[in-house]
C-alpha cells in the first residue's frame, strides 16, 4: 500500500474543502494512502463495499436469470441440517 505522511502541513496549504473548521495560521499531520482494489468475484462486484439497492436487486435478477432455483426457509434449513449432519459421523 503507497502512503504519504506529512508532518506540520500548513493548513493554508490545503484544498478548500479540507480546510473547514480549521484556523488558517495551524499546522495540521496529513496522511494519504491509496486504497488498494479489492479482488473482484465473479458478478464483478468489489470485495468489503456496501452494495447499493439498485446493485442488489441487479445481482438478484442475475442470479435468478441464470437457473439458480429459488427455495423456501424450510426448505434452506432442511438442506442446512442434511450438510451439516454429514459431519456427525
Amino acid at each position: 500500500m503507497n502512503k504519504i505522511v506529512r508532518e506540520h502541513y500548513p493548513v493554508a496549504n490545503l484544498p478548500e474543502d479540507l480546510r473547514e473548521g480549521l484556523e488558517r495560521d495551524a499546522t495540521v499531520r496529513v496522511v494519504v494512502e491509496v486504497e488498494e482494489r479489492g479482488e473482484r468475484d465473479d458478478l464483478g462486484m468489489a470485495e468489503r463495499k456496501p452494495i447499493p439497492a439498485k446493485d442488489l436487486m441487479e445481482l438478484r435478477r442475475r442470479l435468478l436469470s441464470d437457473g439458480r432455483p429459488s427455495v423456501s426457509a424450510e426448505e434452506a434449513v432442511a438442506q442446512i441440517r442434511e450438510l451439516r449432519d454429514e459431519w456427525d459421523y
